[in-house]
This record gives C-alpha cells, structure tokens and sequence, in this order.
C-alpha cells in the first residue's frame, strides 16, 4: 500500500485495538488524514472486510487514492455528511457499520506545509481552510468581521483572555491594509498580548481559535455523533480522539448523554425493567498518549481518546 505516511497517527494501536474489529467488518475512518489509522484497520480487516475513510482536504483524498486496495473507499467529505457518504457508498446508514473513528483536528501536513496558513512558525498566505476547494478564508473573514464577532470567536475557541484588545488590533490594522499573511496576524496578536505561558507563543490560542471557526470543527462534531451512532450495529465501538477540551467536553457530554437511562420516562408508571435502556456503554476511562509518545511526537501531548460501545437501544 502507497499510502503517504509524513503524519504520525496519535493513540493509533490504542485506537485501533478499541475498535476491536472483525475480520469481515465494516469500518469508517472519519478523518483519513494520511492514512495511519485507515492503514492499521485494513492490515486487521479480512478480504471481505469494508473501510470507509472521509476527509474534507483533497490533499489528504489524493493520499489516499493511491492505494489499490479494493476495500478501501474514500470520499472527499466532511465527517459530519458521514450519513450521505455512507449512502453514496452503497452502505446503509441504519445499523450497518461495525467501528466508526473520528481523530479530531488538524493533521501535520496542514499545519507543516507553509502555503496553507495554519502556522504562525511561516509567513504565508493566511487562509487556514481544510477544505481548500471551497469557503472563505481566514483572511477574508478577518476582512469583513467586527470587533464583536472577532472577539467572540477567539474569546470562544480559543479561550483567550485578551480577545477583545486582539479584535480591535486586528480592525484598527485593517483600516491602512488586509491582514493577508500568517506573519502580520501572529505580529498583531503578540502586540495585543501583555503575558502568556512559558514556551507558548501568544498567537497559539488566536490560530487555534480562527481554524476552528473557518472550518466549522465544533458544528462538524456535533453533526457526526448522532450520525455514527445511527449507523453502528449493536456491539459497534464508537472511538474519538480530540486534541481540544472544547472537543472532549463535546464528545463527554454526547457519551454519557448516551449512555445514562432515559430520565424522560422516570415518572411514567413503568417498572425498571420496562424503561427505555441507555443506547451506549462507556468503555473504560479516556486514553492519553504516553510519555514515550509525547516524547516522539509532541503533538499527542493534549490528546484524548474516548471509546463506547452500542447497545440494543431505546425502545420503549
């Protein structure tokens, strides 16, 4: 298999071994990337086993196109259309997927390849979308955003204390030109910081925040849960790596939500056994990457990974 492997996959074996996954299988990896984990499920999977891998970047599709391997398929989607892929793939979309992955974020090509402007470590144009065939980019959001909005976005995703001083920088610099690179933003941000934490530039939380936004990651997430937990078969592993608390608290919420009884029905005159039963059942406590990972690859340092398991469901 030709599969481009510069990026190195975090959690993989402790994600792929969460999957359990069988040999006739059908799997979907949600954020191919270059191919880690997809590569990992498919040395598991038998000839009649079936990947379904998605990613919005066509970098990352072309990837993936290389390989022969017929029982890989893989679409140049957002995870959060996993519903219409899984339709346009010939797969239903009701209870038939044995292991869905979702490995949140950006990859290292994005962020190591200078021209797609989602570092501050190069000045390059600033345009930060994963999905560059489509939508505005950063650049040209900043151009038409207010103080508010900015603020709000950078305060929200970004959890930065100085949103507000960073937001009027940013429009008060627009008034003479656009803010178009890497370079002048992360110039603008530094000015507009007063103190940050040791060995963390103060543009981090500002990228971080703008990435976010311009590719709807938050709302991408929240489509996709209810969508894989639609498709999975009872006994199918739902496994979520994030790399953002704003992520973790997301999938948290959307796992226990899942796999508490349905309180709806507390009041109605059923004995236990006849209440609507949890749909999910979490699977031990959340994973992070080891020391030893971190060491090799600090950017497993903020990783989480969350596995649950379908149940039979709610039906009253």
């Amino acid at each position: 298999m030709s599969l481009a492997s510069q990026h190195q996959s975090v959690l993989l074996r402790e994600a792929v071994d969460a999957l359990d996954i069988k040999s006739a299988g059908t799997y979907v990896d949600g954020t191919f990337g270059r191919g880690g984990h997809s590569r990992a499920i498919l040395e598991q999977l038998g000839p009649n086993g079936r990947l379904l891998a998605l990613d919005c970047d066509p970098q990352a599709v072309a990837a993936g196109g290389a390989t022969k391997d017929r029982r890989l398929l893989i679409r140049h989607q957002r995870f959060g259309e996993l519903a219409d892929a899984l339709q346009q793939t010939g797969i239903e979309v009701e209870e038939s997927v044995d292991g869905v992955l979702l490995d949140i974020g950006v990859s290292s090509p994005q962020l190591d390849e200078r021209e797609r402007g989602f570092s501050f470590r190069y000045d390059a144009p600033l345009d930060m979308r994963m999905d560059t065939t489509q939508g505005e980019t950063v650049a040209q959001w900043l151009e038409r955003a207010n103080v508010r909005e900015i603020t709000e976005i950078i305060r929200s995703y970004g959890e930065e204390r100085f949103a507000f001083q960073i937001a009027k920088k940013i429009v008060a610099a627009r008034g003479e030109r656009s803010v178009a690179s890497t370079g002048e933003l992360a110039a603008l941000v530094r000015q507009a910081v007063w103190t940050r934490e040791p060995g963390q530039d103060p543009a981090t939380r500002t990228f971080q925040a703008l990435r976010i936004h311009i590719n709807q990651e938050l709302e991408q997430l929240a489509l996709v849960l209810p969508q894989a937990m639609t498709s999975l078969k009872q006994g199918g592993r739902l496994v979520v790596i994030s790399f953002h608390s704003l992520e973790d608290r997301i999938v948290k919420r959307f796992m226990r939500h899942e796999a508490a009884p349905d309180v709806s029905s507390r009041k109605l005159p059923l004995r236990a056994a006849d209440l609507p039963q949890p749909r999910l059942r979490l699977l031990g406590k959340a994973v992070r990457a080891s020391a030893g990972e971190v060491a090799a690859n600090p950017r497993a340092r903020s990783a989480v990974m969350r596995v649950a398991e379908k149940l039979a469901g709610r039906a009253a």
